[in-house]
């Protein structure tokens, strides 16, 4: 029986590092606003898996980093630290090497044919309520949290 404690030690040691893996790679994001309208509403909770814009396709519904109120980012990237934040949710129109969308971007984003390297296109399912691309021009790879899995609950 003198065995019970350290296995039961190691246990919980796995599972914490279980937790701590899965909380490194998905978390729990609220809606809020009315941009992805109908899709998602405000209160609906999503979980996303944090990945890199490499692994993201046109129609996934990402979550990025909301700019300042100027359009831009004095804060540095996120690096995967998601307190203190605020965050959009919108769907991907283009990622990098697609042809640029122009009906997705403001009129000063005119200079290269296809969408650079480290940059992506999106824009939110309810057109005459969303903030994005159309006013925001490229997002940064850097900004991008993570694609958004499905609901939680509801």
């Amino acid at each position: 029986m003198w065995w019970i404690f350290p296995a039961a030690l190691g246990l919980v040691i796995i599972g914490m590092g279980t937790v701590r893996a899965v909380r490194s790679r998905f978390v729990v994001v609220t809606v809020v606003g009315e941009s992805m309208q109908p899709s998602y509403q405000t209160g609906d909770r999503v979980i996303v898996r944090r990945t890199r814009l490499d692994d993201v396709a046109c129609g996934d519904v990402v979550v990025i980093e909301e700019p300042d109120a100027d359009g831009g980012w004095t804060r540095p990237a996120h690096r995967g630290a998601t307190s203190g934040r605020d965050w959009m949710i919108k769907r991907v129109v283009a990622v990098p090497g697609d042809p640029r969308p122009d009906e997705h971007l403001p009129a000063a984003v005119t200079s290269e044919a296809r969408v650079p390297a480290g940059a992506f296109v999106v824009r939110g399912d309810n057109a005459d309520r969303s903030y994005d691309s159309r006013q925001l021009g490229y997002f940064p790879a850097d900004r991008l949290l993570g694609v958004v899995l499905r609901t939680v609950g509801g």
